[in-house]
């Protein structure tokens, strides 16, 4: 599957923006997704992840409460709402899919449990 992200950009404190992530192919609704983020010097974090139904997120504990993942598996994609943005959020975006029949959330905190990965899209707060 080839993941395509958009929606990064440069926002103002306290602000929003909305990330996206297309997959190619037919079996979307078969993958667990998942965002990660990583800052300039520092490593990739985990963001946030969902189940293939959606009936399960996570959340890093310093975006929960600000940030909420979704998917519509009949536009084959995951968004990631960001609002009250701090300065700290400032990272790229990449989005991933991971295709483990039976994976738990708190598996899908590490990246090397996923298969496919996007490209970043770059988030930027200015404070």
């Amino acid at each position: 599957v080839q993941l395509q992200a958009s929606g990064g950009g440069l926002v103002q404190s306290g602000g929003s923006l909305r990330l996206s992530c297309v997959a190619s192919g037919r079996t979307f609704s078969s993958y667990n997704m998942g965002w990660f983020r990583q800052a300039p010097g520092k490593e990739r974090e985990f963001a946030a992840a969902i189940s293939r139904s959606a009936g399960s997120t996570d959340y890093k504990p310093s975006v929960k409460g600000r940030f909420t993942i979704s998917r519509d598996n009949a536009k084959n994609t995951v968004y990631l709402q960001m609002n009250s943005l701090k300065p700290e959020d400032t990272a790229v975006y990449s989005c991933a899919a991971n295709s483990a029949f039976r994976a738990t959330m708190r598996w899908l905190q590490f990246a090397y449990n996923y298969d496919y990965w996007g490209q970043g899209t770059q988030v930027t707060v200015s404070s």
